[in-house]
């Protein structure tokens, strides 16, 4: 069976970049629905386990599964790398890092805003390590991510942006840019460093 996970902060603690109203609909709402739908269809097709390598590996044979399973757990890791903007701290090393792939910590946020702004309709913009630690950014549709059979994309994923409309429309409408270079202030750059270094 597979868990929402439980927010580290306060529904409204992520303002004025995203308002709570957007948070409550996004997390309880649409984040709770893929959840549970996606143990309805795991527990029909007989999958126990909790490893997206696992529950994503054959999604290319199940619509729903690829959906639904897909928005449980891309959600789960967008909303675990958010922050208060009060502790959202970049440390200098993996700064250093962003700059040493990127050439810079802005070029970094342009070629990562870039992806979320360009993404056509729903999805996510990524930022992934690769094997050799690099890392590289990109984009994916609807509730794609990098460990479905139908994606070829090597990387393991560190950060994530969720670029549906349910996302931000209630606060930015159609002002999808705005939104992406207000994220920036509520990412909790702990978590995507321990994720590089895992």
């Amino acid at each position: 069976m597979v868990k929402q996970i439980k927010l580290n902060y306060a529904l409204r603690d992520l303002e004025p970049y995203i308002d709570k109203e957007t948070m409550n609909i996004h997390y309880n709402k649409h984040h709770a629905a893929y959840t549970k739908n996606a143990n309805s269809i795991l527990a029909k097709m007989g999958i126990k386990s909790e490893d997206p390598k696992v529950i994503f590996r054959n999604v290319s044979k199940n619509a729903g599964l690829r959906n639904n399973s897909g928005g449980w757990w891309n959600h789960n890791f967008f909303f675990e790398a958010l922050c208060n903007p009060r502790k959202s701290k970049i440390s200098a090393g993996f700064k250093a890092l962003l700059s040493k792939n990127f050439g810079s910590y802005d070029k970094f946020v342009e070629e990562f805003s870039n992806a979320a702004a360009t993404q056509f309709g729903s999805g996510w913009a990524w930022l992934g390590k690769k094997k050799d630690g690099s890392l590289e950014i990109y984009s994916t549709a609807n509730q794609d991510n990098c460990f479905m059979d139908v994606n070829k994309i090597s990387s393991i994923p560190i950060l994530c942006l969720d670029v549906w409309e349910h996302a931000y429309y209630l606060q930015y409408q159609n002002r999808r840019p705005e939104y992406v270079k207000n994220f920036y202030n509520v990412i909790d750059w702990s978590v995507v460093e321990d994720r590089y270094n895992a």
